[in-house]
């Protein structure tokens, strides 16, 4: 089911995945683009409900895969909108050579959202590279796993205790400790964050958490470490 968060932007959940036994809610934005256009960020897996309430909201133009470990529903989704564009966050199209990319994503919006949607690449983790967005008609920001946010309870027996230690189940989103353990160059990594707070921010939407406001204010405690 769509959810609309603000005008022009809709959110979906789709299932969980698990990964050593830990269970990871997923969860896509759609923006209606000034044109029609949708841009789809993290395309969750395609059910027919799913498709038919995208299709109500306009056609598929963009399909986006924001980091390295975002793309399991990508091809379900190119299959069904052949016309659309994919864009890949940077290291993704080699991981996933049987996939058409057609844009490596940058800190330059495509032409096609330039002016409506603005983007900054985190780099240097050796765990994943993201591209965070911002749609600024909705002062909306897109985090996709450097910040996370679980109920206490998500977890059980001993993942509880991993979870907590990670900070994954923290009182207010975070970057989990695995992430935060993984920067290599923190120095471009402060330069990305110095452009993402300069954002005007309000909303904070996470493929792993539900969403949150004073965006700015979670971003900067989130990140207050580095």
């Amino acid at each position: 089911m769509m959810i609309q968060l603000a005008p022009q932007v809709w959110t979906a959940l789709g299932p969980h995945l698990s990964t050593l036994g830990f269970h990871y809610p997923t969860r896509m934005v759609v923006i209606r683009l000034a044109d029609g256009g949708l841009f789809v960020w993290s395309p969750i897996a395609l059910t027919p409900d799913l498709q038919s309430a995208v299709d109500a909201l306009g056609p598929v133009q963009h399909l986006v895969a924001p980091n390295t470990l975002h793309h399991m529903s990508l091809g379900d989704w190119q299959a069904a909108y052949p016309q659309a564009r994919t864009y890949g966050a940077p290291g993704l199209p080699a991981k996933r050579s049987d996939l058409a990319f057609d844009t490596t994503l940058t800190d330059r919006p495509c032409p096609d959202w330039a002016g409506q949607i603005d983007q900054c690449v985190i780099t240097g983790n050796a765990i994943t590279t993201e591209v965070v967005f911002f749609h600024r008609a909705s002062a909306t920001v897109l985090f996709t796993d450097l910040i996370q946010h679980f109920p206490r309870d998500w977890f059980r027996g001993w993942r509880a205790l991993i979870a907590r230690l990670d900070l994954m189940t923290a009182p207010e989103p975070s970057v989990p400790r695995k992430f935060r353990l993984a920067f290599r160059n923190r120095a471009a990594a402060r330069d990305a964050l110095a452009t993402i707070t300069h954002w005007p921010a309000d909303r904070l939407v996470m493929a792993h958490g539900a969403p949150v406001m004073d965006a700015q204010g979670v971003i900067r405690r989130a990140f207050s470490w580095l």
